[in-house]
């Protein structure tokens, strides 16, 4: 875990500082404030941290494995709308048959580019690349010898611009992604390496927008900070003989979000047998860092004051 340790100091930190308030540096269009989503990644450009992200499913690998993992990401800004993301996975395999094995994933490192945004219509897009950097995870937990580029077009959507008439929709909100994987090497020791279309949803239901923007139904702590949503992610093989061989999951939960973290929590329900033979989950520490830190790891390298 040494790859890690670096950042623990920062969830200490973050937890030292409290939940109280409420501000409005992080993941807003407008008046809508869009949460860090768990399953797939959300459109903001933004200074966060999220230490740890533990998930757990049974794959169908093996006659059945339980895979177990627990990563961290960091994602800092360059100027307001461009920034720079590292991400990495600690992956424990525990088959059915045989002896658990674990190791480090192979290193994540990405970077996003939101070029729109309209407030009044709580919309924003944003283009991403994401880079698996391959040889740098270990081969007994699969990471790739290759690596993988994944560009990506990233969305987000909130419907507080429909008319008064229809105020019970009006916290709703979308955010999703469409991106291929790339791998660099066609085949790996036969085995074919195909390209694999992405796709990611997110359909959230904001009470802190209800109360704040539409009508303050008497929520009191915690239920006034609760975002419920479902998450839905998706790959689909391109080529290369695997096409068709779709895996994904759909993912209801919940998140909590105060001023400085929010803590989410999901179901993992794999949509077929090639994906999984059980419900898992999927849980997650994020720290806004632009809120912890508005003076320094949390503002822009260049062209930004907070």
């Amino acid at each position: 875990m040494k790859r890690l340790s670096w950042l623990f100091w920062l969830s200490w930190v973050a937890c030292e500082l409290g939940t109280a308030g409420w501000t409005y540096g992080h993941g807003f269009a407008g008046a809508r404030f869009f949460p860090a989503t768990l399953s797939t990644d959300d459109p903001f450009v933004a200074d966060e941290f999220s230490l740890p992200t533990i998930s757990s499913i049974v794959t169908p690998d093996d006659g059945g494995t339980r895979d177990t993992e627990i990563s961290s990401d960091i994602a800092l800004r360059i100027t307001p709308k461009w920034d720079i993301e590292f991400g990495e996975t600690f992956i424990t395999l525990n088959p059915s048959r045989g002896k658990a094995v674990n190791g480090f994933d192979n290193l994540s490192v990405g970077s996003k580019y939101e070029f729109f945004e309209n407030d009044e219509h709580e919309a924003v897009v944003s283009l991403g690349l994401d880079v698996d950097v391959g040889g740098t995870g270990s081969k007994q937990v699969g990471a790739d010898t290759f690596s993988t580029w994944t560009p990506a077009l990233f969305f987000g959507k909130g419907l507080g611009d429909l008319p008064q008439g229809l105020p019970w929709l009006r916290p709703l909100a979308i955010t999703g992604l469409v991106g291929v994987a790339l791998p660099s090497s066609a085949s790996t020791d036969g085995s074919p390496n195909p390209a694999v279309l992405q796709l990611g949803f997110a359909f959230e239901y904001s009470l802190i927008y209800l109360q704040e923007q539409v009508k303050d139904i008497g929520l009191r702590a915690p239920f006034d900070r609760l975002i419920p949503l479902v998450e839905i992610s998706l790959s689909d093989p391109l080529d290369r003989g695997q096409s068709g061989q779709i895996t994904g999951t759909v993912n209801p939960g919940v998140i909590w979000s105060g001023k400085y973290f929010q803590v989410g929590v999901e179901a993992v329900i794999p949509i077929n047998s090639r994906t999984g033979n059980d419900v898992g989950f999927i849980a997650q520490l994020h720290f806004y860092l632009d809120d912890l830190f508005p003076h320094s790891l949390g503002r822009p390298f260049f062209g930004g004051n907070k």
